[in-house]
């Protein structure tokens, strides 16, 4: 998760007390300082002394702000950054590796949501000045928007099946989720089906927003980074990405995994000459997403059904994108 520091300077107890209960991950203070702040909360804490403060009017000033960070110095660029420099930084191969030491400084939960999409990765962190305290619980919600947005396609339903027994993983997340919005799974990284959180209330079952019912061990699950892991490498404390039925991102915390043996059924759909399948508890709250966003239960579907999915190229090794032949059915 992209990192959020209120640069508490100088040092007022009230006003660092309001930032961390608005979600920011460090505090940047004087030296003096960090004593006093580190007892308030377990945050990062960083000395304001040790950080290099650049505003960029010119090619000398980011070659300086490269230089600092070849040097392992955290950089933040104040006020009045441009997009194309801070993408000539994160794109220097010498410096690439050490994009995390690079922060920007931004006011409004727009600059932390255009920090957050450069180059479709972003910065590692954003530094909001006491001046925008006002602002920082939407610029901590900016920041955790991934910036991404993925075009997702129309598949039709060719055949459901039940397969029997297998196991299957429910991804509990820190966020309350709506209709429309889940994990993008399926058996294949190019062919991931959008799987509806757990919404919708029935007569038997009350709704668990914040549950995504995801599909079967073995399944790829799409996550912040460009990464695809299985679902059942899933632990407490990682990053899933969330998507809406309009292919907008946000990042969600997974607070707990449960794998479980249940009935499965095999779904097969295919968009245009692709076709794709997904394993998914045969249970009535278990839910894909139409386009326009309603929700409909694998125990309601049917072969002609419209679902949303995003295709993309095969190809994972450990779930980091690779270039190779790879046919995955």
């Amino acid at each position: 998760m992209r990192k959020v520091f209120f640069r508490a300077v100088p040092f007022v107890k009230e006003e660092v007390t309001l930032a961390l209960e608005a979600g920011v991950s460090g505090l940047i203070l004087p030296g003096e300082d960090m004593a006093a702040a580190s007892s308030l909360a377990r945050c990062e804490v960083a000395d304001r002394a040790e950080l290099a403060e650049i505003y960029l009017s010119s090619r000398e000033d980011e070659a300086e702000a490269a230089r600092l960070m070849r040097q392992g110095r955290m950089v933040v660029l104040g006020r009045g950054w441009e997009v194309i420099p801070v993408e000539n930084l994160l794109a220097r191969e010498e410096i690439s590796g050490k994009a995390g030491r690079l922060a920007l400084e931004v006011a409004s939960p727009e600059e932390a949501a255009l920090a957050a999409g450069i180059l479709e990765r972003g910065v590692e962190a954003v530094v909001v000045g006491r001046e925008n305290l006002a602002a920082l619980k939407g610029i901590v919600e900016g920041v955790n928007f991934s910036g991404l947005s993925l075009e997702l396609s129309e598949a039709v339903v060719t055949e459901i099946i039940p397969v029997g027994m297998g196991h299957r993983v429910c991804v509990d997340t820190l966020s309350l989720l709506a209709t429309g919005q889940g994990l993008l799974t399926g058996n294949s990284s190019a062919f991931a089906f959008l799987v509806n959180a757990e919404t919708e209330r029935n007569e038997y079952v009350a709704s668990r927003p914040f549950r995504i019912n995801a599909g079967a061990v073995h399944a790829y699950v799409l996550a912040p980074g460009d990464r695809a892991p299985y679902l059942e490498e899933l632990r407490a404390g990682m990053e899933v990405l969330i998507a809406d039925h309009k292919g907008r991102c946000s990042i969600a915390v997974a607070g707990r995994i449960k794998v479980e043996r249940r009935p499965m059924l095999l779904v097969r759909a295919r968009s245009g000459d692709l076709e794709g399948s997904i394993f998914l508890q045969n249970a009535e709250t278990i839910c894909l997403v139409r386009p326009g966003g309603a929700a409909v239960s694998v125990v309601r579907l049917l072969p002609g059904d419209t679902l949303l999915c995003r295709l993309d190229s095969a190809g994972r090794h450990f779930g980091m994108r690779i270039t190779e032949e790879i046919t995955e059915g």
